[in-house]
């Protein structure tokens, strides 16, 4: 298999032997498309070489435009998408990736993941193994899957996950289920690495300003580099060009292990997001329907 290169930037290698920068851009929650496809343009003039958008995410599109309009090799790039509930089941998963396909101008993702373990996800996982054994995926994945649907998932499928991403922050870190990921050599990826903005966390913690202030970095750079020294693959977002620019410049400091526990110590165990362990978030997304 041929290596893409990402300059100037570490990787981690997935447990099919794809490497991934340790560093990418999300792009939940960018609604006005222009705003988002010039917030992706502005991440990859900056370094940044992986994308993560979803289909349900309703930016698809704009991330294609970004892409082309880029000026960078689309070899250089990573892109990952995702599939969402309505589409889970064999068929309807294969249909969705084509979409998906088209909205981004893309030949192949990189990464493609299931979004949540809910339904008929087995059937949209051996959809999934078949894209990737066709080499229309480089590898695939899962989001917001607990140690139960992984193994679940284990138990029905000939591929292994390379990525579970899953609500991961200093207020919420989720250990047991990093331990089971880092056991099984699944990358663990936070999708909302800074807590959504939280105050308490960026604004308000004297022991995280106070190890920023060593560093002459941002609370939230202190708090990204801790999640690339705990291995994670992870993705902030922001349409704010300087935030783009400040999350990217993480590479350039290194935290003691002191500085790693203090950063350990703030986990309540308390979600702020959506729990899939939930009967009603699950009956939720599984009869919602969106134009996708």
């Amino acid at each position: 298999m041929q290596q893409k290169t990402y300059t100037g930037q570490p990787v981690i290698r997935l447990n099919n032997g794809v490497d991934i920068p340790a560093l990418g851009f999300g792009v939940w929650q960018m609604e006005d498309l222009q705003e988002c496809e010039n917030a992706v343009i502005k991440a990859i003039e900056v370094g940044y070489r992986m994308i993560d958008t979803a289909s349900i995410y309703l930016n698809e599109t704009a991330v294609g435009n970004a892409v082309k309009n880029s000026g960078v090799d689309r070899d250089e790039l990573f892109i990952t998408s995702k599939l969402w509930v309505q589409d889970h089941g064999y068929e309807k998963a294969k249909s969705a990736f084509q979409r998906t396909l088209d909205r981004l101008q893309l030949d192949y993702l990189d990464m493609y993941l299931i979004h949540w373990p809910f339904g008929d996800f087995l059937g949209a996982w051996k959809a999934l193994e078949e894209l990737y054994h066709e080499g229309k995926i480089k590898a695939i994945g899962v989001c917001n899957f607990t140690i139960e649907k992984m193994e679940e998932l284990k138990a029905h499928s000939t591929v292994l996950p390379v990525i579970n991403q899953i609500e991961l922050h200093p207020i919420f870190q989720q250990k047991e289920l990093q331990v089971y990921n880092r056991e099984n050599n699944i990358v663990t990826q936070p999708w909302s690495p800074l807590g959504n903005g939280n105050a308490g966390l960026l604004d308000d913690n004297e022991k995280l300003k106070e190890i920023a202030s060593k560093y002459n970095k941002t609370v939230a750079q202190v708090i990204l580099r801790w999640h690339l020294q705990e291995g994670f693959c992870v993705i902030p977002k922001s349409v704010t060009p300087s935030r783009i620019e400040e999350n990217f410049n993480v590479f350039d400091f290194e935290l003691t292990e002191d500085e790693m526990n203090v950063v350990r110590s703030l986990d309540t165990g308390k979600r702020l997001f959506f729990d899939p362990k939930d009967p009603a978030w699950e009956e939720k997304m599984l009869n919602s329907v969106a134009d996708i």
